[in-house]
């Protein structure tokens, strides 16, 4: 769905740029459903990447911080359909939603069906990339540029 596939485009250069130590797992949960609750309940710390729409100008980085994350349970017509709001909501109802969770994204241009992302996520790439791995050092963890790459 175009910019919708910020998340994953981000994720692939994370896990192609940079390096990061041990304790920093990478992983796409955007289909893995109610599959990814055990990851969220057990990790001290998560970070989403995603297309956010805020109402801000197509590009800009958007950063949620835990109370702004939206979490609810909806009507769906099939399992298949639960996304992450659907698993946040879960996991906070339970008790066990980390206190660190913070959604870092870019405002989307295009979400309709394409597999490309706009131009304009294409050239705000690198913002986003940065605003991931500084909040990552905010939270004390190492995140160091591939240079061999």
């Amino acid at each position: 769905m175009g910019d919708d596939g910020l998340g994953l485009v981000a994720l692939e250069i994370l896990r192609d740029s940079w390096n990061f130590q041990p304790d920093i797992e990478l992983l796409d949960g955007g289909t893995w459903g109610m599959n990814l609750l055990p990851q969220i309940e057990s990790a001290e710390r998560v970070l989403l990447l995603d297309a956010i729409k805020a109402g801000a100008a197509p590009g800009t980085v958007v950063v949620l911080e835990r109370d702004e994350v939206p979490r609810f349970f909806s009507t769906k017509l099939s399992p298949h359909q639960i996304d992450m709001r659907e698993v946040l909501a879960l996991a906070e109802l339970r008790g066990n939603l980390p206190e660190h969770l913070v959604a870092i994204g870019l405002q989307p241009e295009v979400v309709e069906m394409s597999t490309e992302l706009s131009a304009t996520l294409r050239n705000n790439l690198d913002s986003l990339v940065d605003r991931v791995v500084e909040q990552l050092r905010d939270w004390g963890h190492e995140a160091r540029r591939d240079e061999t790459r």
